[in-house]
C-alpha cells in the first residue's frame, strides 16, 4: 500500500485529504507544519508528500529547500497544495524541487490526477 505524509496547519485539511486518499488506498500519516514533516520523513520516507505552503515553523518551501538536503535515500514526490495559485509560486514550487502543484480546495477526481501524474496513484 502506497503512503501519503499530508502536512499542512489545518486540522480540516488534514482530515479532507486523508479521507480522500484513504478511498484511494493510501496509508496517511499527518504533521501539522514542515519541521514535523521533515522529521517524519526522516523516520520513514512516505511515497509522496502533500504539502501546504504556508505553515508556522517551517514552511512548505523551507521544508522542501530541507528534504533536498536531508540525504533521504528515497525522497517522496511532492505535491504541493496550496491557495496560492500565481504562477511565479507554482514555478518557485517546482525549482525547489516540488513535483506537482493543486489548488485549495481539490477534489478527489484532482488529487487523484495529480497523484497518477507523479507516478503514485
Amino acid at each position: 500500500m502506497k503512503t501519503c505524509l499530508v502536512v499542512d496547519d489545518s486540522k480540516v485539511i488534514r482530515k479532507v485529504a486523508r479521507h480522500i486518499l484513504e478511498t484511494l488506498n493510501f496509508t496517511v500519516r499527518e504533521a501539522g507544519d514542515g519541521r514535523e514533516a521533515l522529521d517524519s520523513c526522516l523516520e520513514a520516507a512516505p511515497d509522496v508528500v502533500l504539502l501546504d505552503w504556508n505553515m508556522p515553523v517551517m514552511t512548505g518551501m523551507d521544508f522542501l529547500r530541507a528534504l533536498k538536503e536531508s540525504g533521504i535515500a528515497q525522497k517522496p514526490k511532492v505535491v504541493f497544495c496550496t491557495t496560492e495559485n500565481g504562477m511565479a509560486y507554482i514555478r518557485a514550487a517546482i525549482e525547489a524541487g516540488a513535483d506537482e502543484y493543486v489548488m485549495k480546495p481539490f477534489d478527489r477526481e484532482t488529487l487523484q490526477s495529480k497523484l497518477q501524474i507523479v507516478g503514485v496513484a
